[in-house]
């Protein structure tokens, strides 16, 4: 019994180190494209490193995919091959129509959106506009590239969360299963509350 606490600890302990890093370095909105922290110039290798790299660069794109797994998904493969499919389109629509206003906060809020799911107050339903969501913002580091290395970063981008959606379906949606009650409310907490943090934090630079 104290061998699973101290697992379940983990996950949670990892989140509070992430939240703690956010609060001392800076919002998620801040954070930096590969290619602008290396000064690298833009070509089909820079945009798929670039693109395979950018959802560790942030906090809330890549807790957002992690947090996935506790909500209950069915059909694993379904959902991984459906939110990429949503997150493509909503690239998409970034490259056509940048600019959204409040796209960076409501991409924070998508956090609490997960929290709710996990709490039985939203429909998961609402996760696929969210996952659009994420992709219309991730777009927006490649505005103003030539076509191949925008379609080499989104080849990158596909490749990551696809990578990081089945590790959330499987590895993290097994641990999720092991929580009791009282754990998965607390984790549903601590992910309404990183959410809003970073949301006020990109409203409020």
């Amino acid at each position: 019994m104290t061998n699973l606490r101290l697992g379940a600890a983990l996950p949670l302990g990892a989140v509070a180190l992430l939240l703690l890093s956010e609060l001392l370095f800076g919002a998620p909105a801040s954070a930096h494209h590969l290619i602008h922290l290396f000064q690298l110039t833009p070509s089909p290798l820079t945009g798929l490193v670039s693109g395979l790299a950018h959802p560790m660069f942030g906090p809330d794109h890549l807790l957002f995919l992690l947090a996935l797994g506790l909500v209950g998904l069915q059909k694993r493969l379904s959902w991984v091959l459906g939110l990429l499919a949503t997150g493509l389109a909503g690239s998409c629509l970034g490259l056509a129509l940048p600019g959204i206003p409040l796209a960076e906060p409501l991409v924070a809020l998508s956090l609490v959106v997960v929290g709710l799911v996990l709490l039985e107050r939203l429909p998961a339903l609402l996760l696929v506009p969210a996952f659009a969501l994420h992709g219309y913002v991730l777009s927006a580091a490649v505005i103003g590239w030539e076509q191949s290395p925008i379609a080499f970063y989104l080849v990158g981008l596909l490749v990551s969360q696809g990578l990081l959606l089945t590790t959330s379906l499987t590895l993290v949606r097994r641990w999720g299963t092991g929580l009791s009650a009282s754990q998965l409310r607390l984790t549903a907490g601590i992910l309404i509350g990183v959410g809003s943090s970073f949301a006020w934090s990109a409203l409020v630079p």
